[in-house]
């Protein structure tokens, strides 16, 4: 079948997480994605963990399929002849050097875009190409602190805490891959690549939404606040004769429905909590009341009573429960392909479900270097060139 980004052709010198993540949604959709590492393999999530499957790495894993791998000195000038090629043949190129760097090496957007005016470049760094703090390495934990994310995450009385997950990696990984499509799609129009300049820091502070328009509003600075929600009650966590469950009752006709599965339609018409607002107000009356009467019951009593009365609820599961539910293997979430190292790997799927073009995983997280003799063949280098290279080190 088609694919979405079918004939589009990327050059991904990233590593981690946030541009191969970027690239491997491109991949996904169908572009060829070139992954680009020095010889050896220099992606330092190869060598993260445990746990390795065989030796391959599961971060790596996570965020590398459907790509092809080169591997290519840099810093030398037949590697950088190698790249100037491979751009005239690329829609977009991607990096995630420290600001600077693509220009020292020879491969910055000025001169690309000389080589491919059509060229669409794409710029992941810490803070941004510009401004005071340009030249800042950055990295998710990093970008948490620093971001506010860390300032509203954790409990009231504990400290600042990071999110499970590089969340600002995958934020700036999904900005990234927005801008691509947009540059793409203009270019269609103006037959001209541009330059995109995707931060993590930028891409964090967008994530602050509500929070941050709550600030910029009233001026209060937010607080830790657990698993509350601070414009909307009750929107959190609640204990249950059995663990915990999360209810988020999001207006007034979901409050009054809620009241009475829980057997307190008193509360509904109490001047205090009628509506959203005096909710949020009354918070710390209101939310004991509840908390009481969800605790006579079971999480699962609780759950099935709520979705019978289309009321947002659900368990707090772990890895162990999401792999069997079945949801999520209904919409295909984990898949599993051969790898001819790791043996079988299981992965997450993807959550872009294109009705026309589908997704499809064709290319297992690519070794080191895996397909660089094939990609310089394409270019026109000779085997001679090629084992030439490899004594020299440049491939």
């Amino acid at each position: 079948m088609s694919k979405a980004l079918k004939g589009i052709k990327v050059l991904d010198l990233t590593r981690v997480l946030a541009g191969p993540y970027c690239t491997m949604i491109l991949g996904d959709l169908g572009a060829e994605v070139i992954k680009v590492e020095a010889p050896g393999g220099s992606d330092e999530t190869r060598g993260w963990g445990p746990p390795f499957q065989n030796g391959v790495s599961a971060y790596y894993i996570c965020a590398n399929r459907n790509k092809k791998s080169i591997t290519v000195d840099l810093k030398s000038n037949e590697g950088i002849e190698i790249i100037h090629r491979l751009v005239r043949e690329c829609d977009v190129i991607i990096n995630n050097f420290k600001t600077g760097t693509m220009d020292r090496l020879g491969i910055g957007y000025k001169t690309l875009a000389k080589i491919n005016p059509e060229l669409v470049f794409c710029s992941i760094t810490g803070f941004g190409e510009t401004g005071p703090y340009k030249n800042i390495p950055g990295y998710d934990f990093i970008i948490q602190a620093m971001s506010g994310l860390m300032s509203i995450t954790g409990e009231e009385h504990g400290s600042p805490q990071k999110v499970g997950v590089a969340i600002t990696d995958v934020l700036t990984g999904l900005y990234a891959c927005i801008g691509i499509h947009a540059a793409l799609i203009e270019r269609g129009h103006s037959g001209e690549g541009q330059k995109i300049d995707i931060s993590l820091y930028d891409s964090a502070v967008s994530a602050l939404v509500n929070i941050a328009s709550n600030y910029l509003m009233s001026g209060k600075v937010p607080q830790l606040m657990g698993n509350l929600h601070p414009n909307i009650v009750p929107y959190q966590t609640f204990k249950t004769q059995d663990g915990e469950i999360a209810i988020a009752v999001g207006n007034d006709q979901q409050f009054t429905r809620f009241c009475k599965i829980l057997g307190v339609q008193n509360l509904a018409i109490d001047k205090r909590f009628t509506t959203n607002s005096k909710r949020v107000e009354n918070r710390d009356v209101l939310i004991p009341l509840l908390q009481h009467a969800l605790q006579q019951k079971s999480t699962k009593f609780w759950q099935e009573a709520c979705r019978e009365n289309k009321i947002p609820c659900g368990p707090i599961q772990t890895l162990q429960s999401i792999v069997t539910d079945p949801q999520l293997a209904a919409r295909e979430m984990f898949i599993s392909i051969p790898h001819p190292i790791a043996g079988n790997v299981k992965l997450v799927g993807s959550p872009l479900k294109l009705s026309k073009t589908p997704i499809s995983i064709e290319q297992y997280p690519p070794m080191p270097g895996e397909h660089t003799v094939e990609i310089l063949k394409q270019l026109g280098y000779s085997q001679e060139h090629i084992e030439e290279y490899r004594k020299k080190q440049i491939i």
